[in-house]
């Protein structure tokens, strides 16, 4: 399940840590300069689109990437991922406790208008 861009919560530390921990992760995030579609990921990094989903998937969990709807007529939506962070902070909270910290990109009304439509789209 992809997180809830609209959920304030930072993601679980196993999550971050799994996803950054992963290569093919990691040339996921390098290979997104712009929003790219799960095919063109699967092409340029060389992963079987298979695995590339469940890649995209935990990533978009960790929120080290989110989904961005592109809006066409009919129902032939196009998704694209781009990068979310720019920055990912790991340390320790007054209790002690390790927690992690994103830093997420500044987001253009047109992306909160998108993530509002991907919203809707899923619940109708």
């Amino acid at each position: 399940m992809v997180r809830d861009p609209f959920d304030a919560e930072s993601p679980q530390l196993q999550d971050v840590l799994d996803s950054l921990d992963d290569p093919a992760c990691r040339d996921i995030i390098e290979q997104c300069e712009e929003p790219m579609t799960a095919s063109e990921l699967s092409e340029a990094c060389d992963i079987p689109l298979s695995t590339m989903y469940r890649k995209l998937e935990l990533l978009s969990e960790a929120s080290l990437l989110e989904e961005r709807i592109e809006i066409r007529t009919g129902n032939q939506n196009t998704t694209r991922y781009v990068v979310a962070f720019d920055e990912v902070r790991i340390g320790l909270d007054d209790d002690r406790s390790v927690e992690v910290a994103i830093k997420h990109r500044e987001r253009t009304p047109d992306q909160r208008l998108s993530d509002l439509w991907s919203e809707v789209s899923k619940e109708t």
